[in-house]
C-alpha cells in the first residue's frame, strides 16, 4: 500500500507586451497560452521584464486576476526560448519575452508548457511555465 507523493507545481504567465497592450490584450494572450497548453490551473504567478512589471496596464491585470507580480531583472531574462523574434532580440537580447521570463519566474527547473501565444491585436505575448 505506498501512496504516491505530489508535488506542487508552480505556474507561471510570462508577458511581452507593447507600451499600446490594454487589459484585454494581456487576457487574450493569456487565454490563448492556457488553450495551447491545455492548461488551466490557477497562476501562482504572472511575470514581466522588470520595466515592463510596473505598468499600470499590467499591475491592474495582475490585481484582478488575483496573481502575484515577478519582475525580472534583464541579467534574468536568458533562458534559451522557442520562439525566436529578431525584432526581440535586438531590443532584449532574448528571442521571446514572454517565454524568458516565465522561465526566470518558475525557478530553475521550470520549463515551458507551450511556445508563446500572441494577442489578437499583437499587442502582447504569452507563456506558460512550471516549475517545482
Amino acid at each position: 500500500g505506498g501512496s504516491v507523493e505530489r508535488y506542487a507545481v508552480t505556474l507561471v504567465a510570462g508577458f511581452g507586451f507593447r507600451a499600446a497592450a490594454t487589459a484585454e490584450s494581456l487576457a487574450d494572450a493569456l487565454s490563448k497560452a492556457r488553450a495551447a497548453a491545455g492548461c488551466e490551473e490557477p497562476l501562482a504567478r504572472v511575470a514581466a521584464p522588470a520595466d515592463k512589471a510596473v505598468s499600470p496596464v499590467f499591475t491592474g491585470f495582475a490585481a484582478v486576476i488575483s496573481a502575484e507580480i515577478a519582475a525580472v531583472a534583464a541579467a534574468d531574462l536568458s533562458a534559451e526560448t522557442p520562439t525566436q523574434a529578431p525584432r526581440v532580440i535586438g531590443k532584449r537580447g532574448v528571442g521571446s519575452v514572454a517565454e524568458a521570463a516565465a522561465l526566470a519566474a518558475a525557478g530553475p527547473s521550470a520549463k515551458l508548457l507551450a511556445p508563446r501565444a500572441i494577442s489578437d491585436d499583437r499587442a502582447a505575448t504569452c507563456a506558460l511555465a512550471e516549475g517545482k
